[in-house]
């Protein structure tokens, strides 16, 4: 089986250094899980999730803190598909319609410019066949983080 250098990348991360994170990590019980994979047609990672009520804030509808997790993790796991270290500088969301709970959805992010540090990246939750919310993130590269 031949594995890609983006799914090797996701796979070296995940094992080295977000092990038990929130997001995507398999191990932190209290997490959400996603699976992150990378399309290579559209370079972007993306991740198919539906949410329970443990997430809720208003009746039937997703805490806004837990969305934007699933944006800053969805961006993390995007630059570790691009072999790159980084932590969130600034992460802003715009909340488009209500993402509804116990129904499938899907988050994508995509590295939109970059420089030597600084990466900027966007993603978008889709339910429905709509955009329900998006996200434009800054990212500051963080490559003692891969000693870890």
């Amino acid at each position: 089986m031949i594995i890609k250098t983006h799914d090797f990348n996701l796979a070296k991360f995940h094992d080295s250094v977000h092990q038990n994170c929130f997001v995507c990590s398999k191990s932190n019980h209290c997490g959400l899980h996603l699976d992150f994979h990378y399309d290579e047609n559209s370079n972007c990672v993306f991740s198919e999730f539906k949410l329970d009520g443990w997430s809720q804030g208003y009746n039937g509808i997703p805490h806004g803190g837990i969305i934007s997790a699933i944006f800053d993790g969805a961006m993390g796991n995007c630059l570790f598909a691009q072999d790159v270290a980084a932590v969130t500088a600034e992460l802003k969301i715009r909340f488009k319609q209500t993402l509804e709970l116990e129904k499938d959805a899907i988050v994508r992010a995509w590295i939109k410019n970059n420089s030597n540090t600084l990466y900027l990246l966007e993603a978008e939750i889709v339910q429905n066949e709509q955009i329900k919310a998006c996200a434009m993130g800054k990212f500051v590269s963080k490559p003692d983080l891969a000693d870890l």
